[in-house]
């Protein structure tokens, strides 16, 4: 019932939603499986600048525990429409699941046991988001994407990736990325920074971010999970590190809410878009920490890791 319940948070509640990507590509092969990525373009007549300034194409990474999921489904079509109409392009993209057939012990000491495989499979998906990238700089002039202005964002174990994306580019680890590229912007819904080697530190300022993430989340730590220098450093965490430094963020943490956040793509689309267009479009440098506190807001009831990785 709880992996059922997984399931349903990152599948679809609109079923029968139409929008189709308008192009298709393989941007990597791999040893096991070709990645594919998937172009949503701007609604036909929609505004595709915020004043004199471009917007940016939003790569969108999937969540699934790093074992299963999709690019595009119906619950994720209803959230690209919504950038398409206000005229951001979309590009969705496949990334290789660490984690699949893979089994995981019980409980935390299992799942420590399993840290290295969950660091494993974090940086093979910041691999194949850079391989992602380098492809659509290739062919910029073909696809029409300028690689020097994307926002990437993530879902859970996508949302993992996306963050340690930014991480590593702020640290100076940009193999297979064009020169000189960095993000415009990050959006996590529910992310955290694996990693095997004590907490993340920020010495060095990444590109704005925008985390949402629910305060009772047992399946992505919110704050900190693990010991010896190993585990998840959550939104909680990665938050305090860069109002220290006072680099530019938004965190919005839901009160009392579980890994649900995971799945508020459309019902945070003010937000997300009030950070698009000052933070990401218009260079603002804001730093928001706000309490959320919304009975309205939908809930398919809690998971824990253990749920996940039965």
């Amino acid at each position: 019932m709880r992996r059922f319940l997984f399931t349903l948070i990152l599948a679809s509640i609109t079923a029968g939603y139409a929008l189709r990507a308008q192009e298709t590509y393989i941007f990597a092969e791999r040893d096991t499986c070709s990645l594919y990525m998937d172009i949503f373009r701007p609604s036909e007549g929609a505004q595709t600048t915020f004043g004199d300034i471009q917007k940016p194409t939003i790569m969108y990474v999937f969540g699934g525990g790093f074992l299963m999921g999709q690019r595009a489904d119906d619950f994720t079509r209803k959230w690209f429409k919504l950038l398409n109409d206000d005229g951001y392009a979309v590009v969705t993209i496949d990334y290789r699941l660490g984690m699949k057939g893979y089994k995981v012990g019980k409980g935390l000491i299992g799942a420590f046991k399993s840290v290295d495989r969950f660091k494993l499979s974090q940086q093979v998906g910041v691999e194949d988001v850079f391989s992602a990238v380098s492809y659509l700089a290739k062919y910029e002039d073909r696809l029409g994407i300028d690689t020097d202005n994307l926002v990437l964002a993530g879902s859970s174990a996508g949302a993992i990736i996306t963050l340690a994306s930014v991480y590593d580019i702020a640290h100076g680890k940009t193999e297979g990325l064009p020169d000189g590229f960095t993000f415009k912007g990050a959006i996590s819904f529910a992310g955290a920074i694996i990693s095997t080697n004590g907490a993340p530190s920020f010495d060095t300022p990444p590109c704005p971010m925008l985390l949402f993430h629910g305060t009772a989340d047992q399946a992505v730590a919110y704050r900190h999970l693990g010991f010896m220098g190993k585990g998840l450093w959550g939104s909680d965490f990665i938050a305090q590190k860069l109002d220290k430094k006072g680099y530019p963020h938004c965190i919005y943490r839901f009160k009392d809410r579980t890994h649900d956040v995971a799945a508020y793509h459309v019902a945070l689309w003010s937000l997300e878009k009030a950070f698009l267009e000052n933070c990401v479009m218009s260079g603002n440098v804001k730093r928001i920490d706000a309490i959320v506190d919304d009975a309205s807001l939908p809930s398919w009831g809690a998971i824990s890791m253990g749920d996940i990785y039965k």
